[in-house]
């Protein structure tokens, strides 16, 4: 049976999720973690529900028996909305923690009453995110946006250099090089209308995708500096600890066990792809300041 020193399963698509893993991290320093990158079945928000209900299937399956993890993250949107209801129940006793579109946090922050909301086609296309738009009619004026190709994209920009001005939320970058994120970033946002503060403009954008949050430079870039954006990695890490609190397995050692300053041990943090080793590495160096030692490939059938 899972102990409180056991890890916290983290799984995506891609390497999108690291960004809900680094908020993970950030709220929840003492424990242990492993994530898996299903990249060589990416992308899942343009594949149909079956498909990634399987791969989800699979992957809870293996980090239970492989890993012994204690509870489950799904940190991907087209996953959580695919099967997340359908593995509650395979595993009714797994915590386990998904992902949506922030949308009622968007409600909270918007003075205009009108907020954008970008992700992939899987997700904004599902009976979960329908049901969840559902309840809200009324609340706001909602300009829905599914963004074809962009998270795979934003996978394969890894190996490229980083902006200085990455990740910074006070800072206004220059506008987007001619890069592949940055074409499909300004395709999407230009078909969304107008944003900005003034009445009738969209004040407040959802990131609907783990993804997205790592091309943030590129949006402000579209969106202008008087837009909020909304992602879910840190709502996601205090839901989290709130489920292992309730379930009397949150790690309660003195001392961080996570990895700091770049370090990296095995036995507190193991990133996992079922695609090209080199490309999480790229992402976890590039993101998460992580040494290429701590990836490694395997297979999910």
């Amino acid at each position: 049976m899972p102990q409180a020193s056991s890890p916290i399963g983290v799984f995506d698509s891609g390497v999108g999720g690291l960004s809900v893993l680094r908020a993970l991290q950030a709220a929840m320093p003492h424990e242990r973690f492993v994530y898996l990158a299903d990249s060589a079945h990416a992308p899942y928000g343009e594949r149909g529900d079956a498909y990634v209900a399987a791969r989800t299937h699979a992957i809870t399956q293996y980090l239970r028996e492989q890993h012994g993890i204690k509870a489950l993250v799904v940190a991907c949107n087209t996953a959580t909305a695919a099967a997340i209801h359908e593995v509650r129940s395979s595993h009714p006793t797994l915590p386990l923690v998904g992902l949506e579109p922030a949308i009622k946090p968007a409600l909270a922050v918007t003075k205009t009453g009108h907020v954008g909301v970008i992700g992939t086609r899987g997700t904004l296309t599902s009976a979960k995110f329908g049901k969840l738009m559902a309840s809200l009619a009324g609340e706001a004026h909602f300009v829905v946006q599914p963004c074809d190709g962009l998270a795979h994209a934003i996978e394969r920009s890894v190996a490229q250099p980083v902006p200085a001005v990455e990740m910074t939320r006070n800072t206004a970058p220059p506008p987007p090089a001619s890069t592949e994120t940055g074409a499909l970033c300004k395709r999407y946002i230009s078909a969304m209308g107008a944003f900005g503060s003034a009445t009738g403009q969209m004040d407040t954008l959802v990131l609907g995708c783990t993804h997205y949050i790592f091309v943030a430079h590129e949006l402000r870039a579209l969106v202008g500096p008087d837009v909020q954006f909304i992602e879910t990695g840190e709502p996601v890490a205090r839901q989290t600890r709130r489920v292992l609190e309730t379930a009397g397995l949150l790690h309660h050692a003195e001392g961080p066990v996570s990895p700091q300053g770049g370090r990296c041990a095995t036995d507190h943090i193991r990133l996992l792809t079922t695609g090209p080793v080199a490309m999480l590495q790229a992402a976890a160096k590039r993101w998460l300041g992580l040494p290429p030692q701590c990836c490694q490939s395997v297979q999910v059938p």
